[in-house]
């Protein structure tokens, strides 16, 4: 028994491990592979360019403990005289072309270094001035809709209702009348709209509604009495002017029950069918809609005209017919019988679209890493000096940059497509004969032509991979196969 003791709460502890171990467990294999880095993040590219300058600090104090190295040795040999002539010309040689390329490296490291900030800034410009463009479009249509409600006709009956009160402790129920508001559905409904959009003349930049309401609606006494109703006709919401606003009943006008009410009663006998013909023009925000809030609609019409371009339909309400002429836009809704919508639906202005958002803040903010691999296609192609890679590096920006004010005003992709031309023009006077300036061309067009290119396509995936194949293939070419005349001097020239 004193081993049980013993056990069992040695058992229960290492159950509490287990849980705990599977929930950390649980909680730990979502968060998938980490620190995996992503150079589309602004971040990562901080941190890599701070490892980079490490690395470039680490590099060139390597370089000159090598030389330091070197010379030592050097002076350890020099009894040897023959070990000492062999030794310091085979390892001056190798030092020397380390030199010749450090200036290379500490010029490439500093334009990706201005390239970042040069490419960040114009990535936050162009990223604001999207941000500004849609925001300007959508104040042209932005506000509160219109709204016209369906009229209600009203009705009032006594019903008898039971009441308890007490009388000296003992509940008695007494029954009484009460009015209580019952609602007769609208026998038929013929509604012209004609809409018209102006400027509004107290906020600029926005646009308003001038819009023109006529409507027929038909009544019928369906009730087995002569009974007094009342014709509820409200008004269109968020209006700024409403003028002539006018109800008639058989061709004679109708005065509201009250002042400043819209309700205008009549008497009808049973079976009696009668027309009301409601009639206004208002001017308000720029989207009319037509609410019936579940009401049923029976031989139901709404015709609107809209009478400026890019006009189209509210809500999900799909309509029965749809005519465009010209400029103007005809949206009809027809529905026979008994309909209930719950949606308003009507004509509201659709703004144009903005397309391919984020593209050119995207591909600026990357434009480095594109430089990089020009430049790196062009120094394993051609013989480069200092001057000649400030001055591509000079070209590439200047050209991204007609591209980004370019794009303002047309596609990406069509100002692209001509500047290309002129930035294969200049990149051909990289070569000192025709077959390095054509190695410099072919070099531009992997490096810098196609792949700024696949960022204003939608494939762009796909166009980034088969600029990526063609470099591959070029410098195997070059390289390895020989199918293309290679120069014999250095890639690097002082």
């Amino acid at each position: 028994m004193q081993i049980l003791q013993y056990e069992f709460p040695l058992f229960d502890l290492t159950l509490k491990h287990v849980r705990a171990l599977s929930t950390i467990v649980i909680l730990q294999v979502p968060r998938g592979i980490p620190s995996l880095p992503d150079l589309t993040q602004p971040s990562q590219l901080i941190k890599l360019g701070q490892q980079g300058i490490e690395m470039f600090s680490l590099l060139i104090l390597a370089v000159g403990m090598l030389g330091g190295a070197i010379a030592l040795i050097a002076f350890a040999l020099r009894g040897d005289a023959e070990s000492y002539r062999r030794f310091v010309a085979q390892w001056s040689d190798r030092y020397t072309q380390l030199l010749r390329a450090l200036p290379h490296v500490t010029l490439i490291l500093l334009l990706l270094v201005a390239s970042f900030f040069l490419g960040g800034t114009l990535s936050r410009r162009y990223h604001f001035w999207e941000r500004a463009k849609v925001a300007q479009i959508a104040k042209s249509v932005a506000g509160d809709r219109m709204e016209q409600r369906s009229p209600r006709v009203r009705y009032r009956v006594q019903e008898p209702y039971t009441y308890t009160v007490y009388v000296e402790g003992r509940p008695i129920e007494e029954e009484r009348l009460r009015d209580i508001d019952r609602y007769l559905a609208l026998s038929g409904s013929n509604i012209q709209v004609a809409i018209e959009q102006i400027p509004d003349p107290q906020r600029r930049g926005k646009n308003v509604y001038l819009t023109d309401f006529l409507a027929i609606y038909r009544v019928q006494n369906t009730l087995n009495e002569v009974q007094e109703f009342f014709f509820e006709m409200p008004p269109p919401s968020q209006y700024s002017l409403l003028q002539n606003f006018r109800v008639e009943r058989e061709g004679q006008e109708l005065a509201p029950t009250a002042l400043n009410t819209y309700q205008f009663s009549f008497r009808l006998a049973p079976g009696e069918e009668t027309e009301f013909r409601v009639a206004y023009r208002a001017q308000g925000s720029p989207r009319w809609t037509y609410a019936a809030y579940d009401r049923l609609l029976s031989n139901f019409r709404l015709y609107i005209e809209a009478n400026f371009p890019n006009a189209n339909f509210a809500s999900g309400i799909v309509p029965t017919d749809t005519r465009i002429e010209g400029k103007n836009t005809r949206f009809t809704w027809q529905f026979e019988d008994n309909v209930a919508v719950r949606d308003p639906f009507g004509v509201f202005t659709a703004t144009e679209t903005v397309k391919n958002l984020g593209v050119l803040p995207r591909l600026l903010f990357l434009s480095p890493v594109i430089l990089l691999w020009w430049l790196l296609l062009l120094y394993l192609s051609v013989s480069l000096s200092l001057s000649d890679t400030a001055i591509a590096t000079g070209i590439f920006w200047s050209w991204v940059w007609a591209l980004t004010y370019l794009s303002r005003v047309l596609p990406a992709i069509l100002p692209w497509l001509f500047l290309s031309l002129g930035f294969l023009a200049l990149t051909w006077g990289l070569g000192r004969d025709r077959s390095s300036s054509l190695a410099a061309v072919i070099s531009t067009l992997c490096g810098a032509i196609i792949p700024l290119l696949a960022f204003l396509v939608p494939q762009t995936g796909l166009t980034l991979s088969l600029a990526a194949i063609l470099s591959a293939v070029w410098l195997a070419v070059l390289h390895w196969y020989h199918l293309y005349p290679r120069q014999s001097r250095s890639i690097i020239d002082n």
